[in-house]
């Protein structure tokens, strides 16, 4: 009776592990999909100047932005100097879901390869900020060489495993630099082509022109702001180019337009 009795306990426990296997094999997974599919409360806004302006370029702004929107969001402003320390103004305020954080760089000159400099002192900023707030998607918009900094560092140092790059906003972003012949390529332009497939496949993109003249904003020539369909369609979820005319459609005031104010409450901050 005993030796039945200890036999028949096995077999038991045996079903029972049994019908368990597949639970202890699932949670694991479940817990993987769960972490891969969670998204953070926080999802901040990242703003990034042109050149020759610092930090300080978006205050008008995100004053202007505030007074359209339901909520009001924090400041966190950043300068990245060129030893890579980074000084930090404002803050972010307890419970803001879609604060912005403008970064902006000592060094702010224009150029091609100070572009390029630029873009590695943004990544160092963003990770940083990522590390220290934990949040894990965002959105950004760039005006001027912003726009190619923010396209540099998503082709190039974006970490798509523990972060992702809901939309971005181009405000008069010149992909061919200043270049006025449609049929030159700058090296710039070579760049952000050759390395589009890196760009966040999931990630929608609004390229915005400003028209001063029949030829562009009064800095950028058309073409080049319209270059920016090379590079991002077909490599991400959603691109639309959207020209803008009209009072402040010059390079320098197209932060401040009211239309384009509009479509950043309606594109950046609404989801």
């Amino acid at each position: 009776m005993k030796r039945k009795f200890t036999w028949g306990f096995i077999g038991v426990v045996s079903v029972i592990i049994l019908l368990c296997l597949p639970g202890f094999l699932w949670r694991p997974q479940q817990r993987s999909e769960v972490r891969d599919h969670y998204q953070t409360l926080l999802a901040p806004v990242f703003l990034v100047p042109g050149s020759s302006a610092t930090q300080n370029r978006f205050n008008a702004l995100v004053t202007e932005l505030n007074h359209e929107t339901k909520s009001s969001h924090s400041l966190l402003r950043v300068e990245v100097k060129t030893n890579g320390q980074l000084v930090y103004t404002g803050s972010i305020r307890p419970g803001d879901e879609h604060p912005f954080i403008v970064v902006g760089f000592q060094n702010h000159n224009d150029g091609y390869q100070n572009i390029l400099k630029q873009a590695k002192w943004f990544a160092l900023a963003f990770n940083a900020l990522q590390k220290t707030y934990k949040f894990n998607h965002f959105s950004a918009m760039g005006h001027s060489n912003g726009g190619l900094i923010l396209t540099l560092f998503m082709e190039d140092s974006l970490d798509q495993k523990t972060v992702t790059a809901n939309r971005l906003m181009t405000i008069a972003s010149p992909f061919n630099l200043e270049e006025k012949d449609p049929d030159v390529d700058t090296p710039l332009f070579k760049r952000l082509t050759a390395n589009r497939q890196h760009l966040p496949r999931q990630l929608v993109v609004y390229s915005i022109a400003g028209s001063k003249t029949f030829t562009g904003d009064g800095i950028v020539p058309f073409d080049s702001v319209n270059r920016g369909k090379y590079i991002f369609q077909d490599q991400v979820k959603g691109f639309t180019q959207i020209t803008v005319t009209g009072a402040n459609a010059n390079h320098a005031d197209l932060p401040e337009n009211q239309q384009i104010v509009g479509l950043m409450c309606q594109d950046l901050l609404s989801h």
